[in-house]
């Protein structure tokens, strides 16, 4: 007789994805609405399923093992079939227009990995979607004129709107592009950046002001495909997230260069309460976003 095949539990599984996402166990039993003893029940019921260790005490915390980092991947992919099966079975017939507006970055891998998904679990749904800049996007919600934006976190924003996370900022340029020279010489490093107002031109300027580099601006421009173009051409550097980036260029990792942290997402709504439409595309950006990048 054929031996059956192992079945995970959906749950355990869930546990394990969102305590290794948050960093903590204690925290995923709050998220997940459990006791810490339930918790734990699911992690030693996952283990042995898996017939494995799955983590590892390295210090203070738990590190993955080897088969915990494989599994991993795996259990994020059966969590996001499961939930997108729930969601079709529950919300296809829900219709009506969304009008969402994306900072360019995002654009180009958010269309694919968040609203395909979302298009295949509501077909009815009909999404207008306008991709800017953060100032544009900030103005239109205020306006109602957007239902949803997502955006860079900055001074500006709005009265409904949550953080989605945060990513490092680097300093980019093509790959032949030579830095030595300047940082040698003290030749103002030539920027590409954003016609003003721009929270990365202003970032950028600031923090090479504060090193005591001398800098000038080479190229500005309206469209970030404007900045990439003019990177991959040799005609400077620029600070942006790799969101995007293209492959024809490099981060430029020189410890002459400040260090820029992180830039926060963030999500807008233009109203506290959404349509019913909008409202599963709103929840749809905050479990996938973090997934996708």
């Amino acid at each position: 007789m054929a031996k059956r095949p192992l079945t995970f539990d959906a749950e355990a599984l869930r546990t394990f994805v969102t305590g290794i996402e948050l960093g903590s166990f204690v925290l995923a039993a709050d998220r997940l609405g459990r006791s810490t003893s339930a918790i734990s029940a699911q992690l030693k019921k996952l283990e042995q399923q898996a017939g494995t260790a799955l983590m590892q005490k390295s210090g203070r915390h738990l590190a993955l093992t080897a088969q915990g980092e494989i599994l991993l991947g795996y259990a994020r992919r059966l969590l996001n079939l499961n939930d997108e099966a729930c969601a079709a079975m529950s919300a296809s017939t829900v219709a009506g227009e969304i009008r969402l507006g994306l900072q360019e970055d995002f654009g180009e891998a958010l269309l694919p990995a968040i609203l395909g998904q979302f298009s295949r679990i509501h077909p009815k749904v009909q999404i207008s979607a306008t991709v800017t800049r953060n100032g544009p996007l900030l103005s239109a919600i205020r306006q109602n004129e957007l239902d949803l934006a997502l955006s860079w976190q900055g001074e500006e924003t709005t009265p409904f709107n949550q953080s989605l996370g945060s990513l490092p900022l680097h300093w980019i340029s093509a790959t032949d592009f030579e830095i030595t020279p300047y940082l040698r010489e003290g030749t103002p490093l030539p920027l590409l950046v954003f016609d003003a107002p721009c929270i990365m031109r202003t970032l950028a300027i600031a923090a090479l002001d504060h090193a005591g580099i001398p800098w000038r601006i080479a190229f500005t421009s309206r469209s970030l495909s404007g900045i990439w173009a003019a990177a991959s051409a040799g005609l400077g550097m620029t600070l942006r997230t790799e969101m995007g980036m293209p492959t024809r260029l490099k981060i430029i990792d020189r410890p002459e260069l400040p260090e820029m942290g992180n830039i926060g997402i963030a999500l807008h709504q233009s109203n506290s309460h959404l349509s019913e439409a909008t409202g599963y595309l709103h929840k749809t950006i905050c479990e996938v976003f973090p997934l996708a990048f």
